[in-house]
């Protein structure tokens, strides 16, 4: 490889440490002890975000207890209690927890000051007579345990419960100071459990918030492997969920547990051992994000995000709850964290070393290797300590992975001690891309070093991928094999279908991606993508090759849809060029595809008479309208695989290479093209906006006739377009008359002659302003009572909306043929009568295309001139009789011979007739021969 990376390799540790360096001198680093997630089969604590990302939670069951703690006096007096508690037969409080393994290390309950309490008086079993306190909400959930007849006897707030002293559990730390009291704190609330929340402050986060800011100081019997240590005699080195039974068991034998039940639940695991992990005191090394919080939040604005939701969603959200980052692991393999200490804590000495220059300043050696444990063999004597015996030693912690992953836009380079030039030049990057789930992973510590380090991004473009999965939602597994084989998909598909089928789908803008097993969703890439590029391409090839045409690259035809498709070129490169510049690859490939349906399925089908007329032209179509068709396509092609080539790169280089040649060297390549650019070309941005639209009004009208089975080579006698914006589509009405095979166009901007318009309010718009009003404002809509101002808003209801808060959609009068175009802001009506005319003529069409299939099927040339034989009933010669000079020349017929028959009789002695078929239900056989 060139320009590679390690983390492993000394210039890129020494940038890492270098960054440390620079964040403590800025006072953004500090060592603390503090509750974390934390991997005992590691032996090591996890940040915050590592327990987030991806596949870090997954479904667990877990025991879950409520257990009661006595609220006996310990003065021995009762009046120590509130009045309500006073029983004869003791008091209680119940907790609920999900980690029994914890309750040893109880040192306080804690209640929320807002929460209602109830007392309640037990009516059955053991405890009846003592009275409860538990969360009002949560009485009804303890029916049973309460017993039949249970008394609520008094409600309380949290806050009058602050103080009250309850008997440890357990004796392990029964002398702790100031301990086994109810604290207050408003994190409480009575959603789950008993509404008492047990605090052991050494195993979670609030806990240990809430103890310190009491006064209690944590306790944390469990060792780096998580196991109890000596001070739980009981569970000493039991691993703490091993021990989770074993608690119950005790408890349940001291008649402490309430009820045991199972509780299942998403819970964070270890990334790299796969273990359940536990929360756990631990010193540690850490980042303060949280000083720096607001900067990376404007920072992050800089940013463009793929999709752009995530930008002030998922990775904003992200970044205004940032929490300080522990950087320090305990473990062996890793870049390690810089610092050295004095061992005699009377003689405290802190050193931070950010360069090897620094290192070998004080220590008098160059290390040669960052690992440890060499580097851990670097000591000196403390030079705060005049009697000489104290040792400055290296701290045991490497950094955290993703820290080392973070420094990687500098590390890289070993910046700042190399290369400052062009880091300087290059950051931040141009274009990032991962799974979305680094937006807590590998983008947020890039961003919180880049910020920290030099207050700027560390990337100016961010693609964030979604994943692949099976068509059920499964993620693709070896053992499942529920994926398509790639070697076969690259066999029978080619690989250019599968990278278009990545790139265009939901995977580029953060969604997921169902790729079906069979590959149906590749195979339609190959038929709506690769085929209609390889079909534009073959189609030229075989008609400039059979005239024996050379076409050149020209933009000067004065053609309508040589003009068109020329503008729609420009188009295309300039709206393909916005989508790359803004990283949008699948809107890119969707304006492609767009593109190559107005090609195939109109430039070329709406030009193919020219393109098979012969070489010196026709009465309908000059030797120049031909040479304009070729070399108008030819250009287009050639701009187009240049568009395509960096998503289709294999398709595009062999068409490019088909067009253009190889060159004198045999070294061209589309991709060593410059991108196209538009300037080239014609633009005509009304001409193409215009064609669009009669695109569509041809889609709609032939949708009716297939609603209403009318084939497509019936001719109708009139259609009408009704919209506000008729007046440039009057220079293409033949073109609609031609594709949609009608008589007549007629235009109109009279839209209540074809239809009405409906008035649809925004609801979600409309509900914050008009709050319970939205409701008689949709039934007036409903109902048609409303009117337009002149200003453009509407009156319904008595309220007035505004353009963002209503759409107008116009729809079709009832009995007709007709159907709204998109936008709902014209109406296409279709006259669907058809006389005998128009039957004859359309019977003629089908004659044409009989013969075609029969020039097909002999497997003629498609510029053979023919002569044709044809036996018809006497009914159907006479009705196509008026279309025959018409017919002749559409199959290249230089004689055509016409013998009626009988219906049915399609053979004679003297006539040899292999081909035919059915017309409108008239037999029809006919042969062709060659001139």
């Amino acid at each position: 490889f060139e320009n590679d990376y390690k983390t492993m390799d000394a210039t890129y540790m020494e940038s890492v440490i270098w960054a440390f360096s620079q964040l403590y001198e800025k006072g953004l680093v500090y060592e603390a002890y503090r509750v974390m997630p934390y991997s005992w089969a590691a032996e090591t604590p996890l940040s915050n975000f590592e327990i987030r990302l991806d596949d870090a939670t997954r479904p667990r069951q877990d025991p879950a207890l409520t257990v009661a703690f006595s609220l006996e006096a310990i003065s021995g007096e009762a009046a120590d209690l509130p009045t309500a508690l006073q029983g004869s037969d003791g008091a209680e409080i119940w907790a609920w927890t999900t980690t029994p393994w914890t309750l040893p290390s109880n040192l306080a309950l804690a209640v929320g000051p807002e929460v209602t309490y109830a007392v309640v008086e037990v009516a059955a079993g053991s405890r009846a007579g003592r009275r409860v306190l538990i969360g009002a909400n949560a009485v009804s959930k303890y029916e049973h345990e309460l017993g039949e007849g249970h008394r609520v006897i008094a409600q309380l707030t949290g806050s009058e419960l602050g103080g009250l002293r309850y008997r440890p559990m357990f004796e392990y730390f029964a002398s702790h100071p100031d301990s086994f009291r109810v604290l207050i704190d408003e994190y409480v609330t009575d959603d789950d459990g008993t509404g008492v929340v047990h605090m052991a402050p050494g195993f979670g986060e609030d806990d240990q918030r809430v103890c310190e800011a009491n006064g209690i100081v944590l306790v944390c019997p469990v060792d780096d492997s998580g196991r109890f240590t000596a001070e739980v005699t009981d569970y000493q080195s039991q691993n703490v969920f091993d021990a989770n039974p074993l608690i119950i068991s005790d408890l349940k034998a001291a008649g402490i547990v309430i009820r045991h039940d199972t509780y299942d639940h998403n819970y964070p695991h270890c990334w790299r051992t796969d273990t359940p992990i536990i929360y756990k005191a631990v010193s540690s090394w850490y980042v303060e994000v949280t000083a720096i919080r607001d900067r990376l939040v404007e920072l992050n604005q800089e940013i463009n995000w793929i999709p752009s939701h995530v930008r002030d969603g998922q990775f904003g959200k992200w970044l205004e709850g940032a929490r300080d980052w522990s950087i320090s692991r305990n473990r062996f393999w890793g870049s390690p964290i810089p610092v050295w200490r004095s061992d005699n804590p009377e003689y405290p000495r802190i050193d931070v070393y950010g360069s090897l220059d620094e290192i070998e300043r004080d220590f008098g050696v160059r290390p040669e290797n960052l690992h440890r444990p060499f580097i851990d063999e670097l000591t000196r004597p403390n030079p705060d300590d005049p009697s000489g015996e104290s040792t400055m030693r290296r701290v045991s912690e490497v950094f955290d992975c993703w820290f080392e992953s973070g420094s990687m836009p500098f590390a890289q380079v070993h910046y700042p001690f190399e290369n400052q030039q062009w880091f300087d030049e290059h950051s931040p990057a141009d274009f990032i891309v991962e799974y979305i789930a680094q937006s807590r992973g590998w983008f947020y510590t890039l961003h919180v070093l880049s910020g920290a380090l030099f207050d700027r991004p560390a990337f100016s473009n961010v693609i964030c991928h979604g994943v692949v999965l099976d068509n059920e939602g499964r993620k693709l597994s070896k053992k499942l094999r529920n994926y398509p084989d790639p070697v076969e998909v690259f066999e029978s598909h080619g690989s250019d279908a599968l990278r278009w089928y990545l790139m265009s789908s939901p995977i580029l803008r953060g969604g997921d991606l169902r790729i079906a097993t069979d590959a149906s969703d590749i195979t339609e890439v190959v038929r709506l993508v690769i085929n209609p590029i390889w079909n534009a391409y073959s189609f030229f090839t075989l008609y400039a090759n059979a005239d024996g045409y050379t076409a050149q690259r020209r933009t000067d035809a004065t053609g309508l849809l040589d003009r068109y498709i020329l503008a729609k070129t420009a188009a295309l490169i300039d709206s393909v060029t916005a989508r790359m510049d803004a990283y949008d690859i699948a809107g890119a490939c969707a304006e492609v595809q767009l593109f190559l349906d107005a090609l195939n399925n109109w430039y070329i089908r709406r030009s193919r008479e020219r393109f098979w007329a012969p070489g010196s032209g026709t009465d309908s179509v000059t030797k120049q309208h031909k040479e304009d068709a070729y070399d108008t396509l030819f250009t287009v092609l050639c701009t187009l695989v240049k568009v395509v080539a960096p998503l289709l790169p294999l398709v595009a280089e062999e068409i490019y290479l088909g067009l253009c040649g190889e060159g004198p060297l045999g070294d061209a390549s589309v991709h060593l093209e410059p991108w196209p650019t538009s300037d080239d070309l014609r633009h005509d941005p009304d001409l193409v906006m215009h064609m669009d639209q009669v695109r569509e009004v041809c889609s709609v009208a032939l949708g009716l006739r297939e609603e209403r089975r009318l084939r497509a080579r019936l001719p109708l006698s009139k259609l009408t377009v009704a919209s506000r914006t008729t007046s440039g589509l009057a220079e293409l009405t033949a073109l609609i008359r031609d594709e949609v095979n009608v008589k007549e166009v007629v235009l109109t901007d009279d839209l209540t002659s074809v239809g009405q318009f409906i008035l649809r309010p925004r609801a979600a718009v409309l509900g914050p302003r008009l709050g319970k009003a939205v409701q008689q404002v949709i039934q007036a809509a409903k109902a048609g009572d409303w009117t337009q101002n002149p200003d453009g808003t509407v009156t319904v209801a008595e309220q007035v909306l505004n353009t963002e808060e209503f759409e107008l959609a116009l729809e079709p009068r009832e009995g007709v043929a007709a159907a709204p175009l998109r936008g709902s802001d014209a109406v296409v009506e279709l006259d669907v009568h058809v006389t005998a005319e128009l039957a004859a003529e359309g019977m003629a069409r089908d004659l044409v295309r009989m013969v075609q299939q029969a020039r097909k099927d002999e497997g003629l040339q498609v510029t053979d001139r023919i002569e044709l034989t044809l036996l018809m009933p006497a009914e159907l010669a006479e009705g196509i009789d008026p279309h025959m000079k018409w017919m002749s020349e559409q199959v290249l017929a230089t004689s055509t011979v016409i013998t009626v028959a009988d219906e049915g009789d399609t053979t004679t002695s003297e006539l040899s007739l292999p081909h035919g078929g059915q017309i409108d239900g008239h037999t029809v056989a006919l042969s062709v021969r060659t001139v």
